[in-house]
C-alpha cells in the first residue's frame, strides 16, 4: 500500500519540524518524503518469518577482564605526598564562610 504525501502532509511535517519552506521547497521536500515511503513499502516485501530477532547487528560479548581487588599504595605511601597528615589522616584547612 503506497501511501503518497500531499501538500497539506508536507505543509504539516514542515509545522511540526518549525520550518519554514516555500512553495519549491515543499515540492522537493514532498518528493523526497515519498521517495522514503516507497522504500518502507520495499522493506514489506522482504520474508522474513525466519529471521532470528536481535536486539544488535553483531554478536555481544563482555570484552572487559573481571574485577580483582588489589591494594595499589599503602596508606603511608599515600600520606608521603601529603603537606599535612594526622594520625593517619590528610588534613584540610577548615573554611567556614
Amino acid at each position: 500500500m503506497v501511501v503518497k504525501l500531499g501538500k497539506e502532509e508536507v505543509e504539516k511535517v514542515a509545522e511540526l519540524a518549525r520550518l519554514d519552506l516555500i512553495e519549491f521547497e515543499k515540492d522537493i521536500f514532498g518528493g523526497q518524503l515519498n521517495t522514503i515511503l516507497d522504500y518502507f513499502d520495499k522493506l514489506k516485501e522482504i520474508e522474513i518469518s525466519e529471521v532470528e530477532p536481535t536486539s544488535h547487528v553483531s554478536v555481544q560479548r563482555n570484552v572487559f577482564r573481571e574485577d580483582q581487588a588489589v591494594s595499589a599504595f599503602s596508606k603511608n605511601d599515600l600520606l608521603q605526598n601529603s603537606p599535612d597528615s594526622k594520625k593517619g589522616c590528610f588534613r584540610v584547612p577548615k573554611i567556614i564562610e
